[in-house]
């Protein structure tokens, strides 16, 4: 009988998400990922699998903890001024760079990518004067630019998203 694990599974996941959304997945190594987190490189390939096994990790822990309680949020949203807030404000970054990075070389990145796109797409559409499915990703897409822009420069993203939402405003 092995030892039991000395690390919390959903702990590692959660730090090695924020440590690909700060630097991307090229951006971090395996020496990276085990003195961050704080696990056995031994460890990290038993539970995982590899670098790859834990990015898909994080980005399924992306789309249940955070991309599907937003869209919670948005379905609730008083119009799409607020929906935009909460997307601006919600922690999407780790989705933005996989959908860049990785999703255009690997099927299972692009599907998670894919899904979780596909949810905030129901869940803006939901919000929205308009049912048209073309003018929803639109919108979704906006607000992950602008997301993507304020992290490239480092400004607020209040501004564009508010004029964005103005526009779908009736």
């Amino acid at each position: 009988m092995g030892r039991p694990r000395g690390f919390d599974e959903a702990e590692v996941v959660r730090a090695a998400a924020a440590l690909f959304a700060e630097r991307a997945y090229d951006g971090v190594s395996v020496d990276d990922l085990v003195s961050r987190l704080g696990v056995h490189r031994n460890s990290l390939y038993k539970t995982f699998g590899s670098k790859q096994g834990l990015y898909l990790a994080a980005l399924r822990r992306l789309l249940d903890d955070d991309v599907r309680p937003l869209a919670e949020a948005l379905t609730e949203a008083d119009g799409p001024a607020q929906a935009a807030r909460l997307v601006a404000e919600a922690g999407l970054d780790l989705l933005l760079l996989a959908a860049v990075e990785r999703a255009p070389s690997d099927t299972g990145v692009a599907a998670l990518v894919g899904e979780a796109l596909e949810v905030l797409d129901r869940a803006l559409g939901a919000v929205l004067p308009t049912s048209d499915a073309t003018e929803t990703g639109a919108f979704t897409s906006a607000l992950l630019g602008l997301r993507l822009r304020a992290r490239a420069t480092d400004s607020a993203t209040e501004p564009g998203s508010a004029a964005l939402a103005r526009r779908f405003d009736t």
